[in-house]
């Protein structure tokens, strides 16, 4: 809050300044400013066009002349052009029913060099000023917010600018000497807009009830939601550099979260998420309402179940949960900002070239694959956020690390862009997992893999392994103030006994460890590939992103219980159809009677 409200002064007193500097848009052709490689043609769109004619006017405007201010020496605007439909139900009943859209521009804007600039150490965020643009296509408008967030973004830069400038002069020598920012070639292509977004919110709103009504039959079920988003999304970029580029998506994720109490205070949860291109393409709903009754029984089943102790041995991870498990321990360490900087551990960075994963394992990030084997990808790009090309990048090829995912940040020994500069509107691009596939050359069938979990059990003198069937999220620490851990948080958990006996859902268990150790203990995996799709948060905002692995056998893995709460269930039971309407109807009597009265 300190810092915001410092942020704010110091724009209000240095917008009356940059007036003078960039004034109000008027009309504007790009060859009145050569400093710019940005155009347009009038058959782009109104919205391309107006921030092409912005971004030239103020490359010429900007800095020089008889100020002392410099001139950008990069500039970019990033539109979002945003359409979405979402509907939630909670117990057979709508909550929310809403329709939304928005326009958010993201103006980035570099001074100094590419080799140190204002976003240089603790200062990257900045290069960014954030916007709301009009909705309708007015030229005049749009370009009057665009004008306004530049100014804005200007003065920003340059108070930064000032600051790393000063700050170099007084700190030792830092670690990794790359450049601030990469050079790149300009793409420019202009995929047609996304379509109008359709949706049938009255039909998908009986069907959202229909499918939360199904808890009420499950009083243990003390609450539960299920919720719809359907968006199409139009991506605009323009740079000084002559990038000019559009992409489409369309997006549709149901989700049902339903959430129980066991008599010891733990809360438990079970969540499924269910992602299409389009709303008409998500599953039937027979196919719905099946998973949500196996969710109800799950949650019944696990309030019975006994609580875990901790536990390091062996187990295994299904597909589902050993790809959540990859994203975590792994994907975001090979993100390619992590491998710099003074507070980054840097668990990876020493070893390109070096077997960092068995030998059968292999790993890259594609997000120019839209779908695997029928099943659409989240993680599915065509252009980062910094107008690059999607790109397919083999992080690790048999067991040894080739490669980081990289956005326009350099690193040492990775001076350009792999196309994966990643964020969410209203935050700086970083470089972020899209669609991460883990391969595996030593596969074998599901009751293999059983067999090698008991044997290595055995073999340890451990009386059970674990297999972990469902996992909901996890987090990774990476910076080096802290130690070098994960945790990951299992939904679903059995013990799987040596001695024969049946296998044992049990709960309170939350996976932890450290990445390299949790890495090298992988000793097989079955052969068949999951995907979990989900929304990934990192600093540079919420994504889409996609994980595709198989299951896999690991010699050792360390659990922990996971917080015991105190508050207990509820102490009587929630109201029944019949207690409800004999209330009603008592009630109703009781009026009649006031009246005869």
């Amino acid at each position: 809050m300190i810092a915001q409200r410092l942020f704010v002064g110091s724009i209000a007193c240095t917008c009356l300044a940059l007036a003078a500097i960039l004034a109000p848009p008027q009309s504007v052709s790009a060859a009145d400013n050569p400093r710019s490689a940005a155009t347009s043609t009038s058959s782009d769109p109104v919205l391309v066009q107006a921030m092409v004619a912005e971004l030239n006017r103020a490359m010429a405007s900007l800095g020089g002349g008889d100020t002392a201010e410099p001139r950008p020496y990069f500039l970019s605007y990033a539109v979002s052009d945003r359409t979405s439909a979402s509907v939630s139900a909670e117990y057979g009943a709508i909550t929310a029913s809403t329709e939304n859209h928005r326009r958010i521009a993201d103006v980035q804007l570099r001074l100094g060099s590419a080799a140190q600039d204002n976003t240089h150490g603790d200062h990257r965020n900045s290069a960014l000023t954030t916007m709301a643009l009009p909705l309708n296509d007015d030229r005049a408008a749009l370009a009057h917010s665009l004008w306004f967030a530049t100014n804005r973004g200007y003065a920003r830069a340059l108070d930064s600018y000032m600051k790393v400038k000063t700050e170099q002069q007084v700190r030792a020598k830092e670690e990794d000497g790359s450049a601030d920012f990469s050079e790149e070639p300009a793409v420019a292509r202009l995929l047609p807009p996304a379509p109008a977004l359709t949706l049938d919110r009255s039909a998908w709103e009986q069907r959202l009830r229909e499918i939360s009504s199904l808890f009420r039959q499950h009083p243990e079920v003390l609450d539960n939601r299920v919720s719809l988003e359907a968006a199409t999304e139009t991506d605009y970029f323009v740079s000084s550099e002559g990038a000019r580029v559009s992409t489409p998506s369309h997006v549709a994720r149901l989700v049902i979260v339903a959430r129980t109490r066991a008599a010891d205070g733990m809360d438990l949860f079970r969540i499924e998420t269910f992602e299409a291109d389009a709303a008409g393409n998500l599953p039937t709903q027979k196919v719905l309402l099946a998973k949500a009754a196996e969710m109800a029984k799950s949650l019944d089943d696990l309030r019975h179940a006994p609580t875990t102790e901790p536990f390091n041995g062996p187990a295994i991870l299904s597909g589902r949960a050993s790809a959540v498990f990859f994203h975590e321990v792994l994907g975001h360490r090979l993100e390619g900002q992590r491998q710099r900087g003074d507070d980054e551990g840097q668990t990876f960075t020493k070893l390109l070239g070096k077997p960092i994963l068995p030998s059968f394992l292999s790993v890259a990030d594609d997000p120019t694959q839209a779908s695997f084997e029928g099943t659409p990808l989240s993680g599915h790009y065509n252009f980062d956020d910094e107008g690059q090309p999607a790109r397919r990048v083999d992080l690790i090829a048999d067991g040894v690390l080739k490669t980081f995912l990289m956005s326009r940040e350099p690193v040492a020994s990775f001076a350009n862009s792999n196309g994966h500069g990643r964020a969410e509107a209203g935050h700086m691009p970083t470089g972020r997992q899209g669609n991460l596939i883990v391969t595996s050359s030593k596969s074998v069938s599901d009751a293999e893999l059983r067999a090698m979990l008991i044997a290595e059990a055995k073999r340890q003198n451990k009386p059970y392994g674990l297999y972990f069937e469902d996992i909901s999220s996890g987090f990774a620490v990476t910076t080096r103030r802290t130690p070098q851990a994960f945790s990951v948080i299992p939904l679903v958990v059995y013990r799987v006994y040596v001695d024969g006996r049946p296998d044992e859902l049990v709960r309170g268990v939350s996976i932890v460890g450290t990445p390299q150790a949790a890495l090298a203990r992988i000793l097989a995996t079955n052969n068949r590939q999951d995907i979990f799709n989900g929304i990934c948060g990192a600093e540079s905002g919420q994504i889409p992103v996609s994980a595709v692995a198989p299951a896999m056998l690991v010699s050792e893995i360390e659990t922990q219980r996971q917080s015991q709460g105190s508050a207990r269930p509820p102490i009587i039971p929630p109201p029944t159809p019949v207690s409800l309407a004999t209330g009603a109807s008592a009630a109703i009597q009781v009026t009649n009677e006031g009246a005869r009265q």
